[in-house]
């Protein structure tokens, strides 16, 4: 291990920072902002209403930015707060395999509040600044999964806060001396328990709001003249001690093979928890081989991380529904489709869903086991009153090996917009936009501010 892990972590993010970015990874970060945009406005007008029920201190506070989709300015913080719980609402943002974490939900989250107070940032610094964010927040998660999961932390809320922070620190132009400063003060904010998704829970998406607000507080004091500990990440009571019991340096020192952390990422076209997603896609391929009344049982053989906290038939509710095999398998089988509205609120209730879900059963496989995470895969058995129908699914739709494609992106991009009320010109304008961010940064930031 080298003298000061820290120091070690900051050169190689450092010197990708001052280095030029190869455009097919431009290409990557610019359909993670797509995708970012797109979950953040479909989650913006349930997020708005869940907050008028109860106390509403923080949207009376007047501010100078707007949240992603909501028509009121407020505290910067408190803007990336809320970006935070909209982007992760609906289980349809991005994450990456090896570190178990969401990416953009925490670190765009953050981005879009400061770039809204500043007009000396080009649209390429803005966009190499999610490059150098998703790198540092995925390879510190790489480097202690999964026992960081398996301690009960959730990585997008806890490596997130970091990756934003250090995001937040290129785009604003922080010394590098600062940096050990900056990430220091967002690994001790950092926080996230995977308990947000027991017994009905709906606070999951407050790890990666807190995580956005931490970050540019973290920022705040970081740059500022408050001095870090001496190497934060390694230290005996630093992070990477008190979060993992296995430290993999490899991700943190040399990062992927050679490969930018944003190329590796998945893309989600189910609306429910990744570990669901290849038993989701097994049961809608064999959909019209069977007939739901003839099912007898289902099994769903899985790696143990899809196991633990999905396997429960008992669905207390939308956010019980979307960490559910046995609910998102049924609700595929009945429906025909995993989107957002295989979780509503009718559908979480109803009774043949229900009923169906109460034939799942959900078991480790220790072949499939062994295979994470170069594969998170799931075999599916339908037994019928003749028959026993089989798929196993390996890469479900998104991962790097089996992408969506750009077109599906668009049409993911432009269903959600629509979903959340908006016009279709203006998301064809934002879409548009995105794709130029380098010469459209400024139209950009104006559509996001005429909500």
């Amino acid at each position: 291990m080298p003298n000061d892990l820290t120091r070690a972590y900051i050169d190689r993010l450092w010197n990708m920072s001052v280095s030029d970015i190869p455009e097919h990874v431009i290409d990557e970060a610019k359909k993670c902002l797509l995708d970012y945009i797109a979950c953040a406005y479909a989650g913006s007008s349930r997020v708005y209403e869940k907050l008028l029920t109860g106390g509403d201190l923080i949207l009376r506070n007047k501010g100078e930015v707007y949240p992603v989709g909501i028509n009121k300015k407020l505290p910067l913080q408190s803007a990336a707060f809320i970006n935070g719980l909209s982007s992760h609402l609906l289980e349809l943002d991005d994450g990456h395999r090896i570190g178990i974490i969401h990416t953009g939900s925490a670190i765009i989250s953050a981005l879009l509040p400061v770039i809204q107070l500043m007009d000396n940032i080009s649209g390429e610094r803005f966009i190499k600044s999610v490059v150098i964010g998703y790198e540092a927040g995925i390879s510190l998660a790489a480097s202690i999964q999964p026992d960081h999961r398996n301690m009960g932390f959730h990585g997008s809320g806890t490596c997130g806060c970091i990756g934003a922070s250090v995001a937040l620190a290129y785009l604003l132009k922080v010394d590098k001396e600062k940096w050990n400063s900056v990430i220091s003060a967002a690994a001790t904010s950092s926080a996230g328990l995977l308990a947000m998704m027991d017994g009905g829970s709906g606070l999951k998406p407050y790890n990666t709001g807190q995580a956005a607000a931490a970050a540019i507080n973290a920022v705040l004091v970081g740059s500022g003249d408050f001095n870090g500990p001496d190497d934060i990440l390694g230290n005996k009571r630093g992070f990477i001690a008190t979060h993992s019991k296995v430290l993999k340096e490899e991700y943190l020192t040399e990062g992927f093979a050679g490969k930018y952390a944003i190329e590796l990422i998945y893309r989600k076209p189910y609306a429910a928890c990744r570990h669901c997603h290849p038993s989701i896609e097994a049961a809608l391929s064999l959909r019209n081989e069977c007939s739901i009344g003839s099912i007898k049982e289902i099994i769903v053989e899985t790696y143990n991380l899809a196991v633990t906290g999905h396997d429960h038939s008992e669905i207390n509710g939308i956010s019980s529904a979307k960490m559910s095999i046995p609910y998102s398998i049924s609700a595929a089988l009945v429906l025909g489709y995993g989107t957002t509205a295989a979780y509503s609120e009718e559908n979480v209730s109803r009774k043949d869903i229900l009923d169906l879900a109460r034939k799942v059963q959900v078991v480790e496989s220790e072949e499939l086991s062994k295979k994470v995470p170069d594969e998170r895969s799931a075999r599916v058995t339908i037994v019928t009153d003749n028959d026993r129908l089989t798929r196993f699914i390996r890469h479900p739709k998104g991962e790097p090996e089996n992408p969506i494609t750009g077109e599906e992106l668009d049409a993911k991009f432009m269903d959600l917009m629509k979903s959340a009320g908006i016009d279709d010109n203006k998301s064809r304008r934002i879409l548009g936009y995105i794709n130029k961010i380098e010469k459209s940064y400024g139209d950009f930031i104006g559509e996001l501010q005429s909500v």
